[in-house]
């Protein structure tokens, strides 16, 4: 955070400053809301959660280095900012950073899917022209925007914040904290339906992100879907369509998938020469191809130079976990962990992407599915068309794990895949380790409360992968 004193942030919170020495007090430490994560110089914010209030913690804060508390009452011995509401004060703090930060560049992404992704890509290719602020793994929400917005420094020179929803106005909250100049959208699928009640619903949400960009911003929207294209409506900011239409400013053409499931392709319109420019990405999913012409628009929108940018981006690896990531493994077996979350898109995606890992000679498939959560009542039938489509791109063998994945193994095996059906992780952790085999490719595929991501650890482990901590 960019170091400020306690008298002035209560001025801007509209806090009650309480404590011994408190007027003293400057906060030149990371805002953070884990006491476990408190180090010399911070602020804790002390937020009452589902299951523990944050204020019984904030003697273990202090004791690990912080030097203040933002909460609802004072702390005994301890400087406190107190408030009335500890989110919109939380909020008012990092608007506060903001406002401290004139030349501060600021993109704002969101999408039904993909956001993560985005993000991260983003990320590494801006950190190469300046200091770069970006979530931490999915920070999207009204907690984790406030967190990553207060990582921000008087160096830093992007900040790229990721903006999740769980319903309307929630996206336009965010914008408020973080104001972006550039607002990505990347889709609007069927993810959390059960919570919007439409995907109109979801697609009005996503729609407050342009609708909050300033007359001189830049709008980058998926030419791909209608949903998203017909976004130019809501907007005074420019407008620049990236897909694979022809008439998407920024295009790919001729996508294929090699041996890793990685995206090659011709790039048309980033600069004024008519010739594609052939690209190939490090990550895989030809789903990261649309990221990709997002981050490229936003780049250049930037400033960054063409070539340095097409490097960048060609070179960024995966950053957050369980994001199609990568396992090869002694006896040529590959896992796919790409189980913090899914939808109906995603879903499809990672399946065409192990598909093609195992286009070659020997490699099976087991696609090891479990739930898709918040989809509300398209649920059943989502869950039998991921089924479906497992068929038609030829995954070899389906687990499909949990009551709530067994629409998915109804489905492909009605189209002749062999499908175990089991009741839980336990059960599917006995289950692949039974069967794989030298050659094989697993992919690991749920929503996040699932559980997949920490089997697919657990087999990784087991086979001699190493995990990232």
């Amino acid at each position: 955070m960019i170091p400020s004193s306690l008298t002035r942030i209560a001025r801007a919170i509209d806090a009650e400053l309480t404590g011994p020495g408190a007027d003293d007090v400057v906060v030149d430490g990371p805002v953070v809301i884990d006491s476990r994560l408190a180090e010399a110089g911070s602020l804790y914010v002390a937020r009452i959660g589902e299951h523990a209030d944050g204020h019984l913690f904030a003697p273990a804060a202090v004791a690990a280095g912080a030097v203040a508390v933002l909460g609802l009452r004072p702390i005994d011995g301890v400087p406190t900012l107190v408030v009335a509401d500890v989110q919109d004060a939380f909020a008012r703090l990092a608007r506060f950073v903001v406002d401290q930060s004139p030349d501060l560049q600021i993109v704002g992404i969101t999408g039904s899917s993909g956001k993560t992704s985005t993000k991260d890509l983003l990320a590494q290719v801006l950190a190469t022209q300046g200091p770069t602020v970006a979530p931490v793994g999915s920070f999207n929400s009204e907690v984790g925007v406030p967190l990553t917005v207060c990582r921000v420094t008087a160096q830093t020179k992007y900040l790229v914040a990721e903006m999740g929803a769980d319903g309307i106005g929630h996206i336009a909250y965010l914008t408020k904290i973080a104001p972006p100049r550039i607002g990505i959208v990347l889709n609007v699928g069927t993810a959390h339906l059960a919570g919007f009640g439409s995907v109109e619903a979801i697609a009005s949400t996503k729609s407050e992100l342009v609708a909050a960009l300033p007359p001189d911003g830049l709008a980058i929207l998926n030419a791909d879907d209608e949903r998203v294209r017909a976004m130019q409506a809501v907007t005074d900011a420019r407008v620049l369509l990236v897909g694979t239409g022809r008439d998407a400013d920024l295009r790919a053409s001729d996508v294929t998938l090699d041996e890793l499931g990685r995206p090659h392709f011709l790039l048309h319109g980033l600069t004024d020469d008519p010739a594609p420019v052939p690209m190939a990405l490090s990550l895989a999913g030809a789903h990261q191809v649309g990221n990709a012409l997002a981050v490229l628009a936003a780049a250049r929108e930037l400033g960054v130079e063409t070539q340095q940018a097409l490097t960048a981006l060609q070179a960024a690896g995966p950053v957050s976990r369980w994001r199609m990531e990568i396992f090869d493994l002694p006896g040529n077996r590959r896992i796919v962990n790409d189980a913090y979350n899914a939808n109906p898109d995603s879903m499809a995606a990672a399946l065409r992407a192990v598909a093609a890992m195992a286009a070659g000679p020997d490699r099976r498939t087991i696609a090891v599915l479990g739930q898709m959560l918040e989809l509300g009542d398209i649920s059943y039938a989502a869950h039998e068309q991921v089924g479906r489509l497992a068929a038609q791109v030829g995954i070899d063998v389906l687990v499909a794990v949990g009551p709530g994945a067994e629409p998915i193994g109804t489905a492909a095996q009605a189209l002749g895949v062999p499908v175990r059906f089991v009741p839980d992780v336990d059960a599917a952790h006995e289950a692949v380790s039974g069967m794989m085999e030298d050659g094989d490719v697993v992919l690991f595929k749920s929503s996040r409360d699932s559980g997949l991501r920490y089997l697919g650890d657990r087999i990784t482990a087991e086979a001699g992968g190493v995990v990232p901590q």
